[in-house]
């Protein structure tokens, strides 16, 4: 009885997690604003499945299975993001036009895909006269 308390709240943690991912994608002005709220939003609630799952059974096979499948995505959904972002900026997909500073701008070489630092202490906010 107690294993089935937990479980349902951990499901319901992981279905509000999946609702606020769901309402990012909604929301957010564009793609890599949406891209973050979703990709950690549904890690948490995909995680928050996962474990209810494992508390459920109560089985050292299925819990070892949903902890490797948490570790798994914990691991991927960041690259993955990290990739589609870099493919969309690459690509020219325009920002929000709320967007202030885009630190890429001009310091990314397309042919060599390569990233110039900025020097240490003269980055464009400083205010040193």
């Amino acid at each position: 009885m107690m294993q089935e308390a937990i479980s349902a709240v951990l499901m319901i943690i992981g279905t509000v997690f999946m609702l606020l991912a769901g309402i990012g994608i909604l929301r957010m002005p564009d793609l890599f604003l949406r891209m973050s709220a979703t990709t950690k939003a549904a890690t948490l609630g995909v995680s928050f499945f996962l474990l209810a799952l494992a508390v459920y059974f109560g089985n050292l096979g299925i819990t070892s299975r949903a902890v490797a499948t948490i570790i798994f995505v914990l691991l991927t959904a960041p690259v993955a993001a990290h990739m589609i972002g870099r493919a969309a900026y690459l690509g020219n997909i325009p920002l929000c036009e709320e967007t202030v500073v885009d630190d890429l701008s001009g310091r990314y070489d397309q042919d060599t895909h390569t990233l110039e630092s900025h020097p240490c202490g003269t980055g464009e906010s400083s205010t040193a006269e």
